[in-house]
């Protein structure tokens, strides 16, 4: 295993909500009220939808994807969902600091340096909006690749708090069995008086269409039976995931960087470079706090 290189799920398509359209001699990110299903391929207009979109929007309500059936890789929640305040460099698109609001992990000139994170509100680098919360989320959809997976990418706080308590809940009430549950990614609306009563858009998960709890985890226990009598070794697959996310300290590639940048921080190709300076431990003023009340607006932007 080559060192620095962070091993991550393999990813065989995208899940979104909206796109990157063109406007005005510029690229910028376009809300949307469902879910599009995308390869990792982009042509001339964008990125090449997955054929499970067709199949997927056959079924649904007036041919919008608002539901897609999912299953799980890990049984540990945070190999599923990987959640931090992420800061990339405005000139080179590179991570430049990754946090918990604890620690992070800062890429500086003396190389990746472990520091206190005072989260965004009272980080000196944070100013402008620059860092902000960002998830990443695997799936499995269908049956065609039992460890491929397709990946949702949101900044949004209510897609990543609401996707974070399911995923920890599911496991809990299920006895450990999250990989086998039949669950459903899901969108969801709502209306905020920082929306200014506007309908905004977040994702959520749900047992499937027509199925209660009790039937999933019924079914649950049943496929990790079966798994097991055929030779599946989840704890192992879990484990195999927990080396690979520490072998490197940041998980997007560089290749990939030039995308994630357009369309989750669009900020960043319109603002002056970050510069790294030593963590202030300063209590955020007002602006920093209407600032980060305003990011509970940002569902309404593609995630």
């Amino acid at each position: 295993m080559i060192k620095g290189l962070m091993i991550t799920p393999p990813v065989i398509g995208r899940i979104a909500i909206g796109k990157v359209v063109e406007k005005n001699g510029k690229r910028i990110p376009e809300k949307d009220d469902q879910f599009t299903i995308t390869t990792q391929v982009q042509g001339k207009d964008g990125w090449i939808n997955h054929p499970l979109d067709a199949e997927l929007r056959q079924t649904s309500e007036n041919g919008k994807l608002r539901v897609i059936p999912i299953r799980f890789l890990f049984n540990d929640p945070d190999l599923n969902l990987r959640a931090e305040y992420s800061l990339f460099d405005r000139r080179s698109g590179r991570p430049l600091c990754v946090g918990n609001g604890e620690t992070c992990r800062r890429s500086t000139s003396q190389g990746i340096q472990s520091l206190p994170c005072p989260s965004p509100e009272g980080c000196e680098l944070a100013k402008g909006g620059a860092c902000k919360p960002y998830g990443r989320l695997n799936v499995q959809i269908g049956e065609d690749d039992q460890l491929g997976t397709f990946i949702f990418r949101t900044t949004g706080f209510n897609s990543i708090r609401s996707l974070t308590a399911r995923l920890n809940y599911y496991k809990a009430v299920s006895g450990n069995f999250l990989s086998c549950l039949p669950l459903a990614l899901r969108i969801r609306g709502k209306s905020t008086a920082m929306s200014f009563h506007a309908a905004i858009f977040y994702v959520d998960i749900t047992t499937r269409e027509g199925m209660s709890l009790e039937e999933a985890i019924d079914q649950a226990r049943t496929l990790d039976r079966q798994r097991r009598e055929s030779g599946y070794d989840q704890a192992a697959l879990d484990q195999a995931a927990v080396q690979g996310f520490s072998n490197g300290a940041f998980e997007d590639s560089e290749e990939e960087i030039t995308e994630i940048i357009e369309e989750y921080f669009p900020m960043l190709t319109e603002s002056p470079e970050v510069t790294v300076s030593p963590p202030s431990h300063q209590k955020p003023g007002l602006k920093a706090k209407l600032d980060r009340k305003s990011m509970e607006m940002e569902e309404s932007t593609p995630q």
